[in-house]
């Protein structure tokens, strides 16, 4: 396994054949998130798992987040230069992409909703638009954002923001890619999402504190020039 750094706030990646070559199924439960959502299907909290699962062979320990690959699926972590910090989790398969985030919650409330306008207020303030719609997670919004390209050309870049509400932690999920825009390339993103344990651990956070994430083991740091 190999760990790129790039320039600070770019994208740093690992690559190899980390992924095993079955697709992990996440333990059904009858869970329920911090607004009452159900989530039987995953994605779950440690507690509801059992302890097993988090040290499987196919399981990748990210710290706050315990993932999931599939065959052919690329991690890459966003990792911020000057602290070390790893900021967010990229599953890359094919033409798709998976970024995800998890965040502290309160004990007795879910946080999406709030979170969810304030990013639809965001995208609108950039110049693109955010409508909401029910998918399986729940309420989500689909973004039409503009974005800039490296060299500069301004295009239209469509993405799905789901948000789970867990036992005091929010997970945050971006579908990128072909599967935001077509829905036969969605479920493998999907089935990754629903795969994650989140290791939330039991010291007081402040609500929508960064859930602290970690390179996996045996990851080893490379500099850009050397890579």
């Amino acid at each position: 396994m190999i760990f790129r750094r790039k320039a600070k706030n770019d994208e740093a990646e690992t690559t190899g054949g980390f992924f095993g070559d079955d697709e992990a199924t996440a333990e059904e439960t009858g869970a329920e998130s911090g607004s009452g959502e159900p989530r039987g299907e995953g994605p779950f909290d440690s507690n509801e798992v059992d302890p097993a699962i988090l040290t499987a062979e196919d399981r990748i320990d990210l710290g706050a987040l315990v993932i999931t690959g599939m065959p052919g699926m690329e991690l890459r972590l966003q990792v911020d230069e000057a602290s070390g910090d790893v900021q967010a989790v990229l599953l890359v398969l094919e033409d798709s992409a998976l970024e995800l985030r998890a965040f502290a919650a309160p004990k007795t409330s879910g946080i999406w909703a709030e979170v969810r306008r304030e990013i639809a207020a965001e995208a609108t303030r950039m110049g693109g638009t955010a409508s909401e719609t029910e998918g399986p997670f729940g309420t989500e919004l689909v973004l039409v954002v503009p974005v800039e390209d490296p060299e500069g050309q301004i295009f239209s870049q469509t993405s799905r923001v789901i948000g789970i509400d867990g036992p005091r932690w929010l997970l945050r999920a971006t579908v990128l890619g072909r599967a935001a825009v077509e829905p036969d390339a969605a479920p493998p993103m999907e089935q990754s999402l629903r795969n994650v344990v989140v290791v939330r651990g039991s010291e007081p956070m402040a609500p929508r504190e960064s859930l602290a994430l970690r390179l996996p083991a045996g990851a080893q740091p490379v500099d850009e020039e050397e890579a």
